[in-house]
């Protein structure tokens, strides 16, 4: 019999300091110091070290910079996975890039779905590309934010994934939309859903309350963190129980097939 292959995960909720890189900093790595040996992947918020800030030009940073060089320390130090995204600069442009960076591997995606009323396509350029890769058994695909809101780039075509990361600033005002499209991502595609989000308000005073979750295939919450709280909570799922239901309920074989144009 195979060894049902698990993942812990642990989603880490805060008020951002706005545009603070080293008191953003400094709390992530208080975090990710007290969770060695607890955990396999820790999920922060959007924009982790700034804040939802349109100000890509003073706050963008290369891959070899201060953030991404701190973080892979700290994968490695803590022996942990480490998930997020930063304002990133490369070859002159700007994106709100996610990262994956585990003790002996990195990740990044550009995000694709850039948020015309928060003027971000006038900040950043929109990256073009999904990412899925494995991480200890598990196929993931992280995606950002108001991508949620688009199911044909979260299409999970053939079981490509078994998990579904949202790194977010998800703002208080559209919380249902949150909820619903979070519990619509894992039905449609038969996968774990994690979406991680800040609480507080930004350095524009829009107020976000949380709602961090992760949902299962079968689209219950299984993990949900409390409003307007800052926490850090940690869940084990199963990847044997995720095939087991996709076995028994295949409607993943029936699901549409769309091609992706610009």
């Amino acid at each position: 019999m195979l060894q049902d292959r698990k993942l812990r995960i642990s989603l880490v909720q805060y008020d951002i300091a706005w545009e603070n890189k080293q008191k953003n900093l400094d709390y992530i790595h208080t975090v990710v110091s007290g969770l060695e040996g607890k955990t396999d992947v820790i999920t922060l918020p959007e924009m982790c070290t700034t804040g939802f800030s349109m100000n890509s030009r003073n706050l963008a940073e290369p891959v070899s910079g201060t953030s991404i060089t701190l973080l892979k320390q700290w994968a490695r130090q803590y022996d942990v996975a480490v998930c997020g995204s930063y304002i990133a600069k490369d070859n002159g442009n700007f994106y709100n890039r996610g990262f994956f960076i585990s003790p002996d591997k990195e990740f990044y995606y550009d995000k694709h779905h850039l948020f015309r009323m928060g003027a971000e396509p006038q900040s950043f350029s929109a990256g073009g590309e999904r990412l899925i890769f494995e991480h200890k058994g598990f196929s993931i695909c992280l995606l950002i934010c108001y991508d949620l809101r688009f199911p044909v780039w979260a299409r999970n075509i053939n079981n490509e994934y078994d998990l579904l990361i949202y790194t977010a600033n998800w703002p208080a005002s559209r919380a249902k939309v949150w909820n619903t499209l979070l519990t619509a991502r894992a039905l449609e595609n038969m996968s774990y859903v994690c979406g991680v989000n800040r609480i507080g308000k930004d350095g524009n005073g829009l107020a976000h309350e949380g709602g961090s979750k992760i949902i299962d295939a079968k689209g219950n919450e299984i993990l949900s963190l409390g409003l307007n709280l800052g926490e850090v909570r940690t869940i084990c799922i199963s990847k044997s129980e995720l095939e087991q239901f996709r076995a028994k309920f295949p409607v993943w074989k029936d699901a549409d097939r769309f091609e992706l144009k610009e």
